[in-house]
């Protein structure tokens, strides 16, 4: 039952953001035809703005947050320590912090750019970069301050969102003075915004897989089961979605 309504929730979900892009367009259309003044629709389009990044919210914490997985036959051959485990702890806290950290920056610098004219943030250097990523891999060893910072990701995604929404409606071109500009060579800003989160859920679920209970504390952590994998395929169903969400609205 548990899991019948799961899939069914998730089904309602993915229907939701495939119409939402039609309904968004007929709503533009309708907002076209008083451009100039306030309406209805014209309010209405620019909130629908922040539906589907408020559904990719809602799922990801739900969903892709608080992971559980089976510690049983902890002991057996089939395990990552010393070194290995040591080369695997390092890698995933660094590329992890520094999406985090860069993702974060990209929040500011949408926001000077684009309502604080004449201020720039400064990028950091090599030195404050380096401390940004050791405070946030700090927080992420830790339970509560990673669920924490988790939250704090999707909000900022939910931000960053709705300022490429206000680009898109009121026709404001990107340059290479945004940092998101220098993504991937995209021009679809949304995408950049979506990878990035994409890219974090990965990590972030590695992480909560190699950090479970005592994993760390043991220095021992057993290497994934096929069934440790489903979190993977779930996350590239949920946000291929999107994906095809925000190809349609384009």
């Amino acid at each position: 039952m548990i899991i019948k309504n799961k899939t069914t929730k998730l089904l309602i979900t993915l229907s939701i953001i495939l119409i939402l892009p039609f309904v968004q367009k007929q709503w533009f259309n309708l907002y076209s035809l008083n451009v100039n003044d306030i309406s209805f629709y014209s309010i209405l389009y620019y909130l629908s703005g922040a539906i589907c990044p408020s559904l990719v919210y809602i799922n990801s914490l739900k969903n892709f947050t608080y992971y559980k997985f089976n510690k049983e036959k902890i002991h057996s051959i089939k395990i990552f320590k010393g070194k290995r485990l040591l080369f695997l702890v390092s890698i995933n806290l660094i590329f992890l912090s520094y999406l985090i950290a860069d993702h974060i920056y990209i929040n500011f610098d949408l926001i000077f750019n684009l309502f604080l004219e004449g201020v720039n943030v400064p990028k950091p250097d090599v030195p404050q970069l380096s401390f940004f990523i050791f405070l946030i891999s700090i927080l992420l060893i830790f339970k509560k301050s990673r669920f924490l910072l988790k939250k704090i990701i999707l909000v900022n995604f939910i931000l960053i969102s709705i300022y490429l929404w206000h680009l898109q409606i009121n026709n404001i071109s990107v340059d290479d003075q945004f940092h998101i500009y220098r993504y991937f060579g995209l021009k679809d800003l949304n995408l950049i915004n979506l990878f990035i989160l994409v890219a974090i859920e990965i990590f972030f679920y590695t992480w909560s897989f190699i950090s479970y209970k005592t994993n760390l504390s043991d220095w021992i952590v057993p290497k994934p089961q096929k069934v440790d994998l489903n979190p993977f395929l779930n996350i590239f169903i949920f946000y291929f979605f999107i994906i095809i969400y925000y190809s349609i609205l384009t």
